[in-house]
């Protein structure tokens, strides 16, 4: 299929202003903007066209000419990364699909891009697949303490026998009792932020309105299962060392030495 990655990325954050050009260091010390990283990582993605990153922003695009990334120019008033990827699609030659891949999310295995694209391959029907994770119990278990204290983060999902999605939540979803967590994996899935479209998908997406749950959540992707459309969640591997993204200062030491788990530089 002719699918191009796009990597939406601004530099205004509420949490974390100018993320995408701060410095991580890898496995063998070199040190390289987020967005550097999150290129790279895009880029070794199997059976694509092409990797842009869509930014509106100058300071962004000037560093990503640096390590020769291409860029796509999109208006400000985009108000997340669908919305970004939808407008770039005017200047894109009509791709069968559009991979959003998060450009905080360096840490993103390969391998869960390309079962997107072979889900969608497999199913023409599909107008928007993401991948999902089962967490380990101990992982739930860090979470829960993490609700307990007032503070969200990770995004979980429920689906139904077709492996289309029920929900999205940035609480720990579903409920999970004491006896569920006694195996080393448990009965629930993280939601890994990375989609691909059709273009059918991104039409419909810009054309509806922000519904209530997905501004409640702060979760783009609610707005597809407002208006009805099927998200198809693909089952992928839980990979031996931590998904982090970068929300806050405080999550570069443990990227940085999940850069050296997976042994990146």
């Amino acid at each position: 299929m002719n699918a191009v990655i796009l990597i939406p990325a601004r530099f205004e954050s509420t949490r974390y202003p100018g993320k995408p050009l701060v410095g991580l260091q890898g496995a063998l010390g070199a040190v390289k903007p987020l967005i550097q990283r999150s290129y790279e990582a895009a880029r070794r993605v199997a059976g694509v066209s092409g990797v842009f990153v869509v930014t509106d922003d100058d300071r962004i695009a000037d560093a990503c000419g640096k390590f020769g990334a291409g860029v796509i120019m999109t208006s400000p008033a985009c108000r997340n990364g669908t919305e970004r990827c939808a407008e770039a699609l005017g200047q894109l030659h009509e791709p069968e699909l559009v991979i959003n891949f998060q450009g905080d999310a360096l840490l993103t295995p390969p391998g869960f891009v390309e079962a997107l694209i072979a889900r969608m391959a497999d199913d023409r029907d599909a107008l928007v697949a993401t991948p999902a994770m089962r967490l380990r119990s101990a992982d739930v278990r860090a979470l829960q303490a993490e609700e307990a204290a007032g503070r969200a983060g990770a995004t979980s999902v429920v689906m139904d026998h077709a492996g289309h999605a029920l929900y999205f939540s940035k609480r720990l979803i579903p409920y999970l009792p004491g006896p569920s967590l006694t195996q080393e994996m448990a009965p629930a899935h993280l939601h890994v932020g990375v989609y691909a479209y059709r273009r059918e998908a991104l039409e419909r997406y810009v054309a509806a309105p922000v519904s209530a749950l997905e501004q409640l959540e702060g979760l783009e992707q609610l707005r597809f299962l407002v208006e009805g459309v099927k998200v198809a969640v693909v089952d992928v591997a839980t990979p031996p060392f931590a998904l982090r993204e970068l929300n806050n200062p405080e999550d570069v030491a443990p990227i940085e030495q999940a850069l050296k788990d997976a042994g990146l530089e």
